[in-house]
């Protein structure tokens, strides 16, 4: 508890409500004004002139007043629609208000009539709040306010705290210039600019601190809260172009997000990375061991894509990181592409089209078949391969497939137990196995020989699993009548120049890694990726991690959450166990997950604790990370 007596001076539209409540009173009184849309308009403006002190605000009231057309029984309608208004952290945080309500004011250049009854359900009484009033005709329009109020003139908020009289340090909360004048005229100690709805530069670039939140202002004063740390504090970095829905989503939830449009070597990723919580990359960015140790605040890295090779995932496991990628979000566009290069392989189309291209008409049949009734040959039926067989089979070719581990097929699929047999009898062979590094050159020379003559071969897997000096050599002496390939051993960090043994060579379709490069994929990467961050981040869920012990938490409900990652190692549960009962902890639930090198156990406590009792935890040898969430 703090030893300095404080008071805390809240603003009204903008602050503790998303709005301002007399442009919400327009929308009501001129509901059926066909010039409503101009007068709403119109009202904002003068709003936005009164707040930023560009005209005195007993100005702005009587424009704003005249321009409404309000009655008395309007009111009623305004304060249902501000109820629904209330700003999200201020709703999340009604307990600071209830414990603090001797200590909070509301000083507003707004209306009692409105006020009152909104911030009554924050425990806040009329006799704290400090606003202008209406003057009604007898009719009950609204014709004007009480000039008498110091809060309807310039300045106002300043006469009126002066005239409080307050003890003890005084800080204003608010989103307007009228707010921050109360600190520069000292009757206010600090001005906290508030952000949640609206930022105005003119407020922020006065204030003593930025409160995106009211979660933010708590943590700052060491006050209760609602959540352990403010989302805000929480940097997202997210590079490489990833789709805006991402950046949408996580900021949406509160976190702090800034993008780079391309990848970042290892030096300029070890600079950027230092005060960063959460990683967002696609295929190009290197996480490096030199990163991950540069990394100090790295909670999690999100691979916006399939692959997770060029992230050193031991390291991050070795640090506590948590590795999420989409492994589904891009399957029909991989799947798609694979079936369109299918046809215009065994069609030889590309060719043909060139052709054109360099003005030669050549019309015919030759080497040009039907996918129907043709065998496929899958390699590696995981996702895409699944899905791939179902779409193969409705064009009416025969599925074959061949995977080191047992999958159940689907449709009427084939399985086949030897790859060199499915090679043999397949018209076309189709790789979609993942990035183990075992598999660099899986497909040469050997498994190129053994393919049926005239075959095609489609690669929209890894890069590394097809030696492309064999597979040119097939290609060039007819062996396989073409290939479509979308990956290679080695591919450049930007767009730019590029090589390849493959370039000019007939019926062959090159494309530079977009098999699962469409807007549709990327916009549910940008879904899926994101929604797996703030499960770790928000709950400690690790449910689809790639590097890291899977756990599916039940939802959090009136407790403390203790997360604790350490080394896999004999005693450190007990040790834990251990500090917790010394502290007379009340265990409502406890679950555990390990694989050979770390374990993460989580830990549901009541709320109230000595919190020693955190410094103890972190002191468990073995110990990684430790974190609190409430």
């Amino acid at each position: 508890m703090n030893s300095v007596k404080r008071n805390y001076i809240f603003d009204f539209d903008s602050t503790l409500t998303r709005v301002e409540a007399l442009d919400i009173l327009a929308e009501i009184t001129l509901a059926n004004n066909p010039q409503k849309e101009a007068i709403i308009q119109e009202i904002i403006d003068i709003t936005n002139l009164g707040i930023d002190g560009e005209i005195s605000f007993t100005e702005s009231l009587e424009r704003r007043i005249s321009l409404l057309k309000a009655n008395k029984a309007d009111l009623s309608a305004l304060i249902a629609a501000l109820k629904k208004q209330v700003s999200k952290s201020i709703e999340s945080n009604k307990a600071f208000f209830e414990e603090f309500a001797n200590d909070i004011y509301v000083i507003s250049c707004g209306f009692k009539e409105f006020i009152d009854p909104i911030v009554k359900e924050y425990n806040i009484p009329s006799e704290r709040v400090y606003a202008n009033t209406f003057k009604f005709a007898q009719d009950g329009e609204i014709i004007g306010f009480d000039a008498n109020n110091v809060l309807s003139k310039h300045n106002g908020k300043i006469e009126c705290l002066k005239n409080m009289d307050l003890n003890g340090e005084i800080q204003v909360i608010g989103d307007g210039y009228s707010d921050y004048v109360t600190r520069e005229a000292g009757v206010a100690d600090k001005f906290f600019a508030y952000t949640e709805n609206v930022s105005r530069e003119k407020t922020t670039e006065n204030a003593d601190h930025i409160a995106p939140n009211l979660d933010e202002f708590l943590y700052v004063n060491k006050l209760p809260r609602n959540i352990s740390y403010p989302k805000n504090r929480i940097k997202i970095l997210l590079l490489e172009n990833v789709h805006p829905d991402a950046f949408e989503k996580l900021s949406k939830d509160g976190f702090s997000v800034e993008t780079v449009s391309r990848s970042l070597s290892e030096d300029e990723l070890i600079e950027k990375i230092k005060d960063v919580h959460v990683l967002g990359i696609r295929s190009k960015t290197k996480v490096t061991k030199k990163v991950i140790e540069a990394a100090d605040k790295l909670m999690t890295v999100g691979a916006f894509c399939i692959g997770t090779k060029q992230i050193d995932l031991e390291a991050c496991k070795e640090s506590g990181i948590v590795v999420f990628n989409a492994p589904y979000s891009n399957t029909r566009s991989v799947v798609e592409l694979a079936i369109g290069e299918i046809i215009m392989l065994m069609r030889s189309v590309f060719q043909r089209s060139t052709e054109i291209h360099n003005g030669q008409w050549n019309k015919t049949a030759e080497g040009s078949k039907e996918v129907r009734g043709k065998k496929l040959g899958i390699v590696g039926y995981g996702n895409i391969g699944k899905q791939l067989s179902i779409l193969a089979e409705a064009l009416g070719m025969n599925v074959f497939y061949y995977d080191i581990e047992d999958k159940l097929a689907l449709g009427n699929a084939t399985k086949v137990s030897d790859l060199s047999e499915l090679l043999s009898i397949s018209d076309v062979v189709t790789l979609h196995i993942d990035d183990n590094a075992s598999n660099k050159n899986f497909f040469g020379e050997k498994e190129i020989s053994q393919m049926k003559d005239g075959a095609v071969l489609v690669n929209l897997s890894r890069g590394f699993v097809v030696d492309i000096l064999a597979l040119k050599e097939a290609l060039v002496s007819g062996k396989i009548a073409g290939a479509a390939v979308d990956v290679y051993p080695e591919e450049p960090a930007k767009n730019g120049e590029f090589f390849t043994e493959l370039q000019g060579l007939k019926n062959v379709i090159l494309t530079p890694h977009v098999g699962g490069s469409t807007e549709e994929a990327q916009r549910d990467i940008a879904d899926f990726v994101p929604s797996k961050i703030m499960a770790y981040i928000n709950s400690g869920n690790t449910v689809d991690a790639v590097n890291f012990p899977n756990i599916r938490l039940p939802r959090q409900t009136k407790a403390h959450r203790f997360l604790h990652i350490h080394k896999n190692m004999p005693g450190v549960m007990a040790e834990i166990n251990k500090v917790l009962a010394k502290f007379d902890m009340n265990i409502n639930g406890q679950y555990l997950s390990t694989d050979e090198k770390v374990g993460y156990v989580i830990t549901d406590l009541d709320k109230d604790y000595n919190p020693k009792v955190l410094q103890k935890l972190r002191e468990v040898n073995g110990t990684i990370k430790f974190r609190v969430l409430y």
